[in-house]
């Protein structure tokens, strides 16, 4: 898999067709990469959640699976009326970290526990 960048996201966008609407303004680079990492190892994760084109929840996992190639499902759910559809080259991807270490730490015990696999395994594949 390539690294994970601001610039092969924004190649990315550019060259397929994105189904789905953002209603994000800002996603994050790193969770992007460790989903990707996850999600090519077979790591299971959550469907999305959608009202009719858009996106309600589940952005970082969306884009992550559309980037490997990967089946995501979708649940149906309910909009606000603060919920506004954002076109993908709009969106802004940051190199920030929004996980600390401990939430990352968490996150992969769960996936681990759920996936039946090491620890180990888990931090080894989404350590960059």
């Amino acid at each position: 898999m390539q690294d994970i960048t601001a610039e092969s996201i924004a190649e990315f966008i550019t060259s397929y067709d994105i189904p789905l609407m953002a209603t994000q303004t800002k996603l994050c680079i790193p969770i992007i990469f460790r989903m990707c990492q996850k999600m090519l190892h077979g790591i299971k994760f959550n469907e999305i959640k959608v009202c009719e084109n858009l996106i309600i929840d589940g952005h970082h996992r969306y884009l992550s699976a559309l980037i490997i190639n990967h089946k995501l499902g979708q649940v149906p759910t309910n909009s606000t009326s603060a919920t506004e559809p954002i076109s993908w080259d709009l969106v802004r991807f940051v190199e920030d970290d929004w996980d600390t270490p401990a939430k990352i730490d968490y996150l992969n015990e769960l996936d681990a526990k759920y996936n039946k696999l090491e620890i180990e395994f888990v931090k080894q594949i989404t350590s960059r």
